[in-house]
């Protein structure tokens, strides 16, 4: 049975709204997916050793830090093994990383490997004292000779 109406032209808008709605929905539901893709990437990607900087604006030691190391950070060996991630203290909880207590200060750099932290660093005074305190825990990641014999 063919519907018929008084006005063709309102039959077509109502396809037409109707393909718009579908295709609008198909999308946004796209996008959904794509979005919680890229999460559960970005959470795959924090699983990594690596450096997190807590910092938080107008911290003046975090831009002391900045001007002394981390305008150069990237070049070094250090960042080869333990690549830098910048995250608000506010955020923390959602950095995917298991802290073994909550971090109060800024600058407070946390070195996680597979998630958990391995040890931080508390605060900033010089270039000095973070490179040998940030020596310190690379040597914590790097297995001892023994345990490469195992393999």
């Amino acid at each position: 049975m063919e519907e018929t109406t008084d006005f063709p032209a309102l039959a077509d808008t109502c396809e037409f709204v109707y393909m718009y709605h579908m295709l609008r929905q198909t999308l946004l539901k796209s996008a959904m997916a794509a979005a919680f893709l890229a999460g559960v990437l970005w959470c795959g990607m924090a699983q990594a050793a690596e450096l997190v900087m807590f910092e938080q604006a107008g911290c003046v030691y975090c831009q002391r830090w900045e001007r002394e190391v981390g305008s150069l950070y990237e070049r070094t060996d250090e960042a080869r093994a333990l690549p830098l991630r910048r995250v608000d203290i506010r955020d923390q909880k959602m950095s995917g990383i298991t802290l073994a207590s909550p971090v109060r200060f800024t600058p407070t750099f946390v070195v996680a490997d597979n998630g958990r932290e391995i040890g931080r660093i508390t605060g900033y005074s010089n270039d000095n004292a973070f490179w040998g305190l940030l020596d310190a825990l690379v040597a914590k990641l790097q297995p001892s000779p023994r345990e490469q014999s195992r393999i």
